[in-house]
């Protein structure tokens, strides 16, 4: 009884104690730093030894100006703990009173504290960097590594390099760290990244690529082709990047993998001429059959994308070919699931789509692929109509593989197919979940779904417009590309002037680029760029317009205009950098 007492007394304390210290901390930040100071002392009372009850003490006193109260403090605790940090904290006391000269005078003290122990320099430089005093940061650093060589700061100076704007040694810091410590390759080059997408200098890359051609060329070491591959992708270089890439094959021809996925990185981001070299290449150099099949799949799954009507028949002779010279086995799954599909959605054959689906399934294969194939047969039926069979398997596999993105993928396919049983209470329920998926891009989709329908929900409480262009919505996700496009523009007669225009403008384009009709895409596109400025859709019509005129039309100088007010007025867009990088491109700028 008397060790429960004890426990439960325990328990409160701590609880009260919890309590008192969120308290503290709502008044700080909320800038009540004379309701914040009296909690902190109290906790410090509590807690003497708690430095971080302290720091926030002497943080309000500096905040309430009360100077010669911190200078005592922390006086005093540097007299009993020692802490040579404490050092920084009294001449960055000094330093708000506008008296540099002492200022530095404690800061040179903690920089000598280093000189004699070289292990002070993570505690000095943690404050100098906590206080933004990063000369002093990086002296620490300098003067912990001429007393013991054998310490490691790359990093930590790399990032103050950065905030100096020491761009070069920065990069160079960086490299260093990366080659010496490779396990700390992917936070290195998410660190460049930041710098790629966040500068609006574009000498940047430049000095990044000549930085990392140098290593290469120097050191013929596999590990700089890896890393150019990798800058030369995140600027959707992919043709360079697999430049790169036929190099470290040559010395390492184990290393395929990484080009398959640079073909399927390709054919995500449209550059089809690179996807088609890459993907034959792996095609003519490798006898790995799981390879093979994967470079197979890319290239029937860009074929049937760009197909017309008339290609029909050589895919499928293409298909039925690969599939009898690898056989029906778990090792052609992806194959097999892209003729279910190829059969159902372009030949309008969906029993002969669900009998190889069936079969599948009767295959030993393991659960990731049995959820895909039950995936593929639930986006059968429900091409079918059939939405309750349909439902039925979505959640199966979403209650089988929730903690997985299938399993988050197969929760969206339920709610779009109670959008497009024009059921959308619960599609907006479904919805408001999956807005917050570990997937960025079902978070995505979730959320553009949801604004759709809450937005065409306010004005028109019947959701007339709606209920229409969600079935025009399921005529396109058919494929029936004509009947779709009749009752968008019928919806665009009958409903002209409501919320529900711009988005069905938006449609009408992608459809007439999808016939490969770009002029009439860009009509559409421009009717939402002249008069829906404020619409969601703004920034997908512009990005649109300018691929059309970049890519398809060969017509830069009307790109040029388009990607220009992506980057000054959308920059919360996705399609934001990909904007900014081509239109420093079609501006001149040689050093992309």
């Amino acid at each position: 009884m008397k060790k429960t007492l004890s426990f439960l007394l325990l328990f409160i304390s701590f609880w009260v104690q919890g309590q008192n210290e969120q308290l503290a901390n709502n008044y700080f930040d909320r800038g009540e730093f004379e309701k914040a100071l009296v909690s902190y002392e109290d906790l410090l009372k509590s807690q003497e030894g708690n430095y971080n009850y302290f720091q926030r003490v002497i943080e309000c006193y500096q905040q309430l100006l009360q100077f010669d109260k911190a200078q005592s403090a922390l006086e005093n605790r540097l007299n009993k703990y020692r802490q040579a940090n404490l050092l920084v904290e009294l001449g960055y006391n000094y330093q708000l009173q506008k008296n540099q000269e002492k200022a530095n005078k404690y800061y040179n003290q903690a920089i000598d504290k280093i000189k004699k122990n070289a292990t002070e320099v993570y505690g000095i430089a943690y404050v100098f960097e906590r206080k933004a005093l990063v000369d002093y940061a990086l002296l620490a650093y300098k003067t912990a590594l001429e007393k013991e060589p054998k310490m490691s700061f790359n990093f930590q100076m790399a990032v103050l390099y950065g905030q100096q704007g020491n761009t070069s040694l920065m990069i160079d810091t960086f490299l260093d760290e990366a080659y010496s410590n490779q396990q700390n390759l992917p936070l290195i080059q998410n660190q460049l990244s930041r710098f790629m997408t966040e500068q609006e200098d574009v000498v940047f890359n430049d000095i990044l690529k000549k930085a990392l051609l140098i290593r290469a060329q120097k050191t013929q070491d596999i590990f700089w082709n890896d890393f150019l591959s990798w800058l030369f992708i995140q600027q959707k270089e992919y043709g360079k990047a697999f430049i790169q890439q036929k190099a470290i094959y040559k010395r390492n021809p184990d290393s395929f993998s990484n080009i398959v996925s640079l073909g399927q990185m390709a054919i995500e981001d449209n550059d089809q001429d690179s996807a088609q070299e890459i993907l034959t290449f792996v095609l003519d150099n490798t006898k790995d059959l799981d390879l093979l099949i994967q470079a197979h799949y890319y290239l029937l799954e860009m074929k049937i994308d760009h197909a017309a009507e008339k290609d029909y028949p050589a895919i499928t002779n293409e298909i039925d070919v690969l599939i009898k010279e690898y056989g029906v086995s778990p090792y052609t799954l992806s194959l097999l699931k892209l003729q279910a599909d190829f059969n159902a959605f372009h030949l309008n054959n969906p029993e002969k789509a669900k009998a190889i689906l069936k079969s599948a399934m009767e295959m030993p294969i393991n659960r990731y692929q049995l959820a895909e194939t039950k995936m593929e047969l639930a986006d059968i039926l429900l091409f079918e109509e059939k939405f309750n069979q349909a439902l039925l398997y979505y959640s199966q596999i979403d209650e089988d593989m929730g903690g997985d993105v299938i399993g988050q993928e197969a929760g969206l396919k339920t709610a779009k197919t109670s959008y497009f049983k024009t059921d959308f209470e619960w599609a907006s329920h479904q919805l408001k979940v999956l807005k917050s998926a570990s997937s960025q891009l079902i978070a995505n989709d979730s959320l553009e779904l949801f604004l759709l329908i809450s937005d065409n929900t306010v004005e028109d409480s019947l959701q007339v417009a709606l209920k229409k262009f969600a079935r025009a919505d399921f005529l396109l996700y058919q494929n029936k590309k004509k009947e779709s496009l009749e009752q968008f523009q019928l919806l665009l007669k009958e409903h002209k002037g409501e919320d529900i225009e711009a988005v069905t403008l938006l449609r009408i384009g992608k459809i007439y680029e999808k016939q490969g009709d770009f002029i009439k895409a860009i009509e559409n596109y421009n009717t939402i760029i002249t008069n829906h400025k404020e619409s969601i859709y703004i920034d997908e019509a512009l990005y649109y317009s300018a691929e059309i005129y970049n890519n398809q039309l060969k017509d830069p100088e009307k790109a040029k205009p388009l990607y220009e007010e992506m980057i000054f007025k959308h920059e919360d867009s996705i399609y934001y950098v990909d904007s900014r990088n081509k239109y420093r491109k079609l501006r001149g700028d040689t050093n992309l």
